[in-house]
């Protein structure tokens, strides 16, 4: 119980205990010191309900405000005229921020239900899904993101519209959290960490023991059991960060909901099963067929029906999750107390699953979601804490299954003792064909050890260039795809630029190609020695000309190193007398920088580049060229 209060006061999200909150849609923040804490922007944002508005129309005085607005929380039940609220609908939410000084700044924003577009400043800084006036206008996404803007000194304005018409509840759910760029990232960073670790562990104790059953089908826990691990990593791909979204954000918004969703309505028979299996005098065998039946006829529901159907059902059954969470705990203190074996495993492990489940369900809850105090999400400040309560339960459950099979390996072993000294002779044949068979066996690993490690070196051979031992084309065109995507997605600028050894042709008529070969050989490792970066890339590009890859390099960086370049490989003095250039090699270089856009690809930046270099050759070469669009 200690490890698991442990772990799960490291789930929070960094936010300082005391923080201001929003008043009448103001938050003065002008003494905060962003680069030491997160804060989350709770409180009262104004809000205008069944208007989509823009930073100019928020500047015109005749907008009515509707009111203002609890956040996190839905739109759901807020009262207007008497009335109550729908989930389907669409507003405008609007906070102004105080701060103190001009500073770089990180918004992390949530899941929010279930489109929106996010302006701070006048500047349209982030979006998910399409934001629309009815069902058929808008589209559905569910994209946690970082967004970065500068902050000036004194007010500064959010502004977001949100519309839903897909999900039951509508509106800001969860806290954004605002602070420098350097700690929102690296909360980011944690999260997708500790998520991906999570997702990996349970993946593989799950494919485990789905194998283990197929080699012990008596043993029927090992099947409930790793599926139930199955769909509780896919679960942890679609919450939290939802890196699942991240790797595909044009993912159908319904079916990645109905995924997410399912594992939640199947996992909970499956957990069932599984305890049925391991206490099978103890669980009702009705009890276990009426959760079975009531798991597939929600799932049919998720199947069937769109998400703002079968949304409204979900309270129900989180009430029969709580319904077999007290009643498998009942189980669990009832086996404690008579001391069973193994049974303080399956307690520590099964109460952690389902205190955090508890959070998870009352943190995602339509009561708390529409009418819960600002005190309740002060103590259920943040969900998906199941996910750490899955593992602990995964690992705890994965020990008692292998002392089950460690115990029947070590019956076996008495039985195979027992046959030694009945079948002596036996044995000693046994004994020399299973020694043949273990150095067979060892000689067939060393093999297969010679062989994988023959396909590496083949492998690094394949992208190296043979003569210089710089990266070869197969590679460039592999990395240059990977850094255009990141920067494209940073928002950085990437910097190319193409080198080409001036009258190569000559000298290598002159000089011979052993001499050429070594000429290429100075260059490439001068041009290797430039740059330093991780992210650098240097390349042959072909025959004698060069390529280089400078992710996040604006303009006049490149410039600068282009310029280094020319001077330093003058300097390697490698003479050639017959140069109408200089007495010694020269090379001619074009440069170029963009930061990517939609309506551009890698293959236009290698084109401004080699453009640039013809110009340099052009121009009288022995000199640089920059070029942009």
């Amino acid at each position: 119980m200690l490890i698991i209060s442990t772990l799960l006061a490291g789930c929070s999200q960094e936010l300082s205990p005391k923080h201001p909150r929003a008043v009448e849609g103001m938050l003065d923040l002008s003494e905060w010191r962003f680069d030491q804490d997160l804060i989350g922007l709770d409180g009262q944002w104004e809000f205008y309900w069944n208007q989509l508005l823009e930073p100019s129309d928020l500047k015109v005085t005749e907008i009515s405000r509707t009111g203002y607005i609890e956040i996190p929380g839905s739109w759901n039940h807020y009262q207007l005229n008497d009335m109550e609220l729908p989930g389907a609908g669409y507003a405008t939410y609007r906070l102004i921020i105080k701060t103190g000084e001009k500073e770089r700044l990180a918004l992390k924003i949530p899941r929010i239900f279930t489109a929106y577009k996010l302006w701070v400043n006048d500047e349209l800084i982030a979006s998910s899904g399409i934001v629309g006036q009815n069902r058929e206008s808008m589209a559905p996404q569910y994209l946690p993101q970082l967004a970065f803007f500068a902050a000036q000194k004194g007010e500064n304005e959010i502004i977001l519209q949100v519309s839903n018409f897909y999900h039951r509840s509508g509106g800001i759910l969860e806290r954004l959290i605002l602070g420098s760029e350097e700690l929102v990232l690296n909360l980011r960073y944690k999260n997708m960490a500790y998520e991906l670790i999570l997702f990996g562990c349970i993946m593989i104790i799950g494919a485990y023991h789905i194998a283990l059953f197929f080699f012990r089908r008596q043993n029927r826990s090992t099947l409930y059991f790793g599926l139930f691990c199955i769909f509780i990593g896919i679960r942890t791909l679609l919450v939290g960060e939802r890196l699942f979204i991240y790797l595909f954000p044009g993912f159908n918004w319904e079916v990645a909901h109905k995924m997410q969703t399912l594992t939640f309505y199947l996992g909970v028979p499956l957990i069932v099963m599984f305890f049925k299996f391991v206490f099978p005098k103890d669980i009702s065998e009705k009890f276990v067929r009426f959760i079975i039946i009531i798991g597939l006829v929600f799932g049919g529901l998720v199947l069937l029906t769109p998400a703002r159907i079968f949304t409204t059902f979900n309270p129900i059954y989180q009430i029969v999750a709580l319904i077999v969470i007290i009643y498998l705990t009942y189980i669990f203190f009832k086996k404690l107390f008579k001391k069973d074996k193994n049974i303080g495993l399956i307690v520590a492990g099964g109460l952690a699953l389902f205190i955090t489940s508890l959070n998870d369900i009352i943190f995602l809850s339509i009561w708390l979601n529409d009418n819960g105090s600002t005190l309740l999400r002060s103590i259920f400040r943040t969900g998906n804490l199941s996910s750490i309560g899955q593992m602990i339960f995964v690992f705890t459950i994965s020990i008692v299954l292998a002392k089950q099979f460690s115990e029947a390996m070590e019956k076996e072993e008495v039985m195979t003792m027992q046959l030694k000294e009945m079948n002596l002779n036996l044995d000693q044949v046994v004994k020399q064909r299973t020694k043949a068979l273990e150095e067979s066996k060892e000689k067939i690993e060393h093999q297969k050890l010679e062989l994988e490690k023959t396909n590496q070196a083949l492998q690094l051979l394949s992208l190296k260039d043979p003569l210089t031992n710089l990266w070869n084309r197969r590679k460039f065109d592999e990395i240059i795809e990977n850094e255009w995507n990141r920067c494209f997605r940073n928002r950085k600028s990437i910097s190319v630029m193409i080198l080409d050894i001036d009258l190569f042709k000559g000298y290598n008529d002159r000089y011979g190609h052993l001499a050429g070969d070594e000429c290429l050989i100075q260059v490439a490792k001068a041009i290797a020695n430039s740059f330093k970066r991780a992210s650098d890339l240097v390349a042959r590009y072909g025959g004698e000309e060069f390529v280089v890859i400078m992710p996040e390099c604006k303009k006049d960086e490149a410039i600068k190193m282009a310029l280094l370049l020319c001077e330093k490989i003058e300097g390697l003095k490698i003479p050639y007398g017959d140069s109408s250039l200089s007495k010694y090699v020269t090379v001619s270089i074009g440069v170029t920088s963009k930061i990517p856009d939609s309506n551009s690809s890698p293959t236009d930046l290698i084109l401004l580049a080699d453009k640039a270099l013809y110009q340099a050759k052009n121009a009288g070469r022995n000199q640089i060229k920059f070029l942009a669009e």
